[in-house]
């Protein structure tokens, strides 16, 4: 059990409490949690799974491969019908099981190990090679990870993308959304949808909706909590479309076929709980949400996510 706080007196009441019903070791401060590594400098904490990626790459046997800079080849669309299916499944659904558990620090592998994932039921030679090559790239960059800063402004900023018709077996949208707190990035998430959008503006306004929803949990953890947030979050997204339907009631003919829940992003503005505010597409850091991207384009996206290489 990790316990957080800024009162000292209150923490250690909490220990004791705990320690007068079961018996219980108490660890210090927290460095490693359930793969977590967790360092602390007068900066800020530096969160990372080196060892846990570590151990995928030893039990993969890759240590001695070639490393990649990108986590998908930009050129391979995967599909259910490609090349020979595996004789042991059971190693890719292992293998994609705990890469998805590294996504929890490691926002740039999420969109791999999200469209691998949605193989899993029959998995083929040619989605083990790419799923290879994602442990191949973590390779060389084991111990990157997220870093959160000390001093840091509780202003909520979102970022939503999405990339229309990707899936080539569904031709269903991809989208990804980047939530942060000050510099410090702590929601994320890559997600194929269930159903068709008929128009790129249509498949950004689902984004929308998404990061809207991640934004109410995420305010409400935060009051239960008891810690004061800027009330309003500005929500980033590079379709002006989108923004517009959001924000204007006679947009009949684009959102007449657009399922209610998805109103719930004009209620929001309208209310203030959110303002829309236009990003270029080549900054959008949810861009590496949706897409395979180049490794330049992947890089300079990555500088934006507060993600570094820490050596201890």
């Amino acid at each position: 059990m990790a316990i957080g706080g800024n009162n000292i007196t209150l923490i250690n009441k909490v220990k004791t409490y705990i320690g007068s019903c079961f018996k219980i070791k108490d660890l210090g401060p927290l460095k490693y949690f359930l793969g977590l590594e967790v360092s602390h400098t007068k900066a800020g904490l530096y969160i990372c799974q080196r060892k846990y990626a570590y151990d995928i790459l030893k039990d993969t046997g890759l240590q001695t491969s070639k490393q990649h800079n990108s986590p998908i080849d930009m050129n391979i669309k995967l599909s259910i019908t490609q090349r020979t299916p595996l004789e042991d499944p059971l190693q890719f659904r292992r293998l994609i099981g705990r890469l998805m558990y590294l996504t929890l620090t490691r926002p740039d592998i999420s969109y791999a190990v999200n469209t691998l994932n949605q193989f899993i039921q029959h998995p083929t030679d040619i989605h083990m090679t790419a799923a290879t090559r994602i442990v191949k790239y973590i390779k060389g960059n084991l111990a990157q990870g997220l870093f959160y800063p000390t001093t840091n402004p509780l202003q909520v900023k979102a970022y939503c993308d999405s990339d229309w018709a990707s899936c080539s077996n569904t031709r269903r949208l991809v989208t990804g959304y980047m939530v942060k707190i000050g510099e410090a990035f702590i929601s994320w998430r890559s997600n194929k949808q269930k159903t068709v959008s008929k128009s790129s503006a249509e498949a950004e306004y689902r984004a929308m909706a998404s990061t809207t929803s991640e934004y109410a949990w995420i305010n409400s953890l935060f009051k239960e909590l008891q810690i004061q947030i800027s009330h309003r979050m500005d929500l980033f997204c590079d379709n002006q479309a989108a923004m517009h339907i959001a924000t204007n009631h006679v947009f009949h003919e684009r959102t007449k076929h657009i399922e209610i829940d998805l109103y719930y992003t004009r209620e929001k503005v309208e209310e203030g709980m959110i303002k829309l505010k236009y990003l270029k597409s080549a900054e959008q850091p949810a861009d590496l949400l949706t897409k395979a991207l180049s490794v330049a384009r992947l890089q300079h996206l990555l500088s934006k996510l507060n993600m570094i290489l820490y050596h201890v």
